[in-house]
């Protein structure tokens, strides 16, 4: 029997499950996916399994809708420093926590912005090689450490892929086309689960408007199209910025809102983003 106490929260409309455990070893693969479903469960894009850690304020787990683990997750982590403040996570007054991830250790920190809290956070310097990624494309002559509009065939449509790792993988599409255009929901599983990506991938279609605004769309792998994905923000920033379309800083507009990432081109990539917990409650089910 499992019961436990959850709070459910949202990032750009990125919602997220989370709950406190001490148990490391429990399985999530179908508790996730049954806490996520939309008609019988809590419904969300995913499970946060906060955990203790002798490495960071805490530790956690991030558990896809369809029950598989992501390495990390940008708006998870934004939902997390709101919660963690909440709650009592981190000492009181403190606007400052890490966290332990599969991808490394990271830093947050609480800000306010005209008003709104918002929460800030270091996701590391981008991996651009193709093995780090992964992705197993041959790298032809030109490389310059970035692999830029890679062509990938999707029955007679071909996407010029960019790839880039926040610690999860990440293909972006850059596009002059309106997005509501684009068949995401027919393409996206497909790119997800392409042979060239050991470990599935994101899908990112973006749009440039400005120098210092892009709009997208997104395809989580585990999750499906989501209204928001932190990590891929990050990834479409950084790709952007590989193609001298940005500069330093760009917001990019996404269908549940709007997400801030900076970059130096060289560095660590800084997300800014708000969340709002939804509702809390009590998940008692029999089934395990």
């Amino acid at each position: 029997m499992v019961n436990m106490d959850f709070t459910k929260m949202q990032a750009s409309g990125n919602d997220f499950v989370i709950v406190r455990e001490t148990d490391a070893k429990r399985d999530w693969t179908e508790l996730a996916q049954r806490m996520c479903h939309r008609r019988f469960g809590i419904g969300a894009d995913g499970v946060l399994v906060v955990l203790p850690s002798r490495k960071a304020d805490f530790r956690v787990r991030v558990i896809n809708s369809d029950g598989s683990e992501a390495e990390i997750c940008g708006n998870g982590l934004i939902s997390l420093g709101r919660y963690a403040a909440e709650t009592g996570l981190v000492k009181p007054k403190c606007d400052e926590a890490t966290i332990e991830t599969l991808a490394g250790i990271k830093r947050l920190k609480l800000l306010e912005c005209d008003g709104v809290e918002k929460v800030r956070v270091g996701m590391g310097a981008p991996h651009l090689e193709p093995s780090e990624i992964p992705v197993m494309v041959q790298v032809g002559e030109g490389y310059c450490g970035a692999v830029l509009d890679y062509p990938l065939f999707v029955g007679n449509r071909k996407l010029p892929l960019s790839f880039a790792s926040m610690g999860n993988p990440h293909a972006v599409m850059f596009t002059t086309k309106p997005l509501e255009d684009f068949p995401l929901t027919r393409v996206g599983p497909v790119v997800e689960n392409h042979p060239i990506f050991p470990n599935r991938v994101n899908f990112e279609v973006a749009r440039v408007i400005e120098r210092n605004r892009i709009e997208a769309k997104v395809w989580e792998r585990g999750a499906g199209e989501t209204l928001a994905c932190g990590s891929g923000a990050c990834a479409i920033a950084v790709t952007a910025r590989l193609h001298g379309y940005i500069d330093g800083e760009v917001d990019i507009a996404l269908p549940g809102g709007t997400l801030t990432v900076e970059w130096d081109g060289k560095g660590e990539v800084v997300l800014t983003g708000a969340a709002k917990v939804v509702f809390t409650g009590n998940w008692c089910n029999n089934g395990g």
